[in-house]
């Protein structure tokens, strides 16, 4: 039922195609009807039916973010394109409630002949924007793109990550209420997929999102709530854990068979906390060795803070602290971070978070529990220098970045002096992780059978 709280409302939807056999059917198709309605004669259909959707029914409220998984084929980019109003439905309704801006295919809506600022003049017009809004905001939808002079470029000469980078420019900027992103982040460089999410996360606090990804990790960390569809029909909706869990389990199943577990006996026992893996001298000899490539300290990073202070530098040391430009996952380390007080500083804390390529926080630390019962302070002018020395998990292959920040005060009431996104970026070439968003050091594994 539709109420004002409600940012989509769908309600009983349905859409099928006309699917013919041959191109003389669809011939038929166009003249016998009509001649048989003359003469008054009940005429047949030569085509079938595809229902591509049938009998959707959901409500998403404002300020929800949901997100819609399912795999090739099931009818998630159908659905979008009907509460975007490209689609018609054949049967029901969508009703929407507030500004809505999409990116759905890549390089849809833009004109290949028309250059880059011509086609943000279009879709942003298109979008509800009067002219003199998208003149104020064009050097803003500039920068955020940050293509360059292929901005006075036709759209055909441009990359596919050229092509997101002026897509979500334009709706990042466009006021909307309502945000539809149908697996368009999937193409970019680490630096944009982060300034993407960045934007993400500020708009999910105060807009609306459908996130459409087959990526169920990225769908738990950002969704409220997650509809699966499966075959154009809505299977399970609810909380993200628990719908994923069955998503990915009804695909194992429908590619290796139901499940068949066999129960094996591990042995136990009270061991001290090995620092090595048990496998990564032959893990290291191989091509699975998770070689990280780091990249040089970005001053130019994205960053806001009082300016109390400021990051200058960030490094990871081998253990007798030579700066590296590899790092080995699984092997000690040292982050540095660098820092000089531009006013006095009164209990500083530094600290950093390793996000993977979707701005996900992976892991981090802060300095401030070491020093919780001293009283530290740092004259102006001074340099203050952190560091943080840990086993460097064993990453799957991809771009990460480092964030870094200092500030004062405590863990729960504290100033921002310099926060900086994406400080350091370094990339996992290789990686002998089977599963989750980063490999521990193993002390031993086993496997045994029993008797039953």
């Amino acid at each position: 039922m539709y109420s004002d709280s409600n940012a989509i409302s769908v309600s009983g939807l349905g859409k099928y195609y006309q699917m013919y056999g041959t191109p003389a059917d669809r011939l038929k198709q166009f003249i016998f009807p009509k001649i048989k309605k003359l003469l008054g004669v009940r005429s047949e259909n030569y085509f079938r039916e595809y229902w591509s959707l049938t009998d959707i029914n959901f409500e998403i409220k404002k300020g929800e973010t949901v997100g819609i998984i399912g795999r090739n084929g099931s009818g998630k980019s159908t659905l979008l394109q009907i509460i975007c109003g490209t689609l018609t439905p054949s049967t029901g309704q969508v009703r929407t409630n507030g500004r809505i801006a999409a990116l759905l295919e890549l390089g849809s809506g833009f004109n290949p002949e028309f250059t880059g600022r011509e086609n943000v003049h279009m879709n942003a017009a298109v979008l509800g924007l009067t002219a003199e809004q998208i003149q104020a905001r064009f050097n803003d939808i500039e920068a955020f793109a940050d293509i360059g002079e292929f901005i006075e470029q036709p759209v055909r000469t441009y990359s596919s990550g050229m092509m997101v980078r002026l897509a979500f420019a334009v709706i990042a900027h466009v006021d909307a209420e309502i945000l539809i992103i149908d697996e368009a982040l999937a193409v970019g460089d680490a630096f944009f997929t982060q300034k993407c999410m960045r934007f993400l996360r500020d708009f999910m606090k105060k807009g609306t999102v459908l996130f459409v990804s087959h990526d169920t990790g990225a769908v738990k960390n950002l969704c409220n709530r997650v509809i699966w569809l499966e075959k154009g029909r809505l299977i399970e909706e609810g909380n993200p854990k628990k719908v994923c869990a069955s998503y990915l389990q009804a695909f194992y199943e429908a590619q290796q068979g139901k499940s068949d577990v066999k129960k094996l006996k591990a042995e136990r026992k009270a061991e001290p906390v090995l620092f090595r893996d048990q496998r990564q001298d032959l893990v290291n000899a191989s091509n699975l060795r998770n070689d990280l490539r780091i990249f040089t300290f970005d001053h130019d990073a994205s960053a806001f803070g009082q300016g109390g202070a400021q990051i200058k530098n960030v490094e990871f040391n081998d253990v007798h602290g030579n700066p590296l430009n590899w790092v080995v996952g699984g092997e000690v380390v040292t982050l540095k971070i660098f820092a000089q007080a531009h006013q006095e500083l009164v209990n500083p804390i530094i600290g950093f978070s390793i996000k993977d390529h979707r701005g996900q926080a992976l892991f981090g630390d802060n300095t401030y529990l070491s020093y919780a019962d001293a009283s530290l302070s740092c004259e102006a002018g001074s340099g203050l220098d952190a560091e943080f020395r840990f086993a460097m998990p064993i990453l799957p292959a991809g771009d990460y970045s480092v964030g870094v920040a200092i500030a004062t005060g405590t863990q729960e009431m504290h100033v921002q002096h310099h926060w900086l996104h994406d400080a350091l970026i370094f990339k996992s070439e290789a990686s002998s992780v089977a599963t989750g968003l980063m490999g521990i050091p193993m002390q031993d594994i086993k496997l045994t059978t029993r008797e039953e």
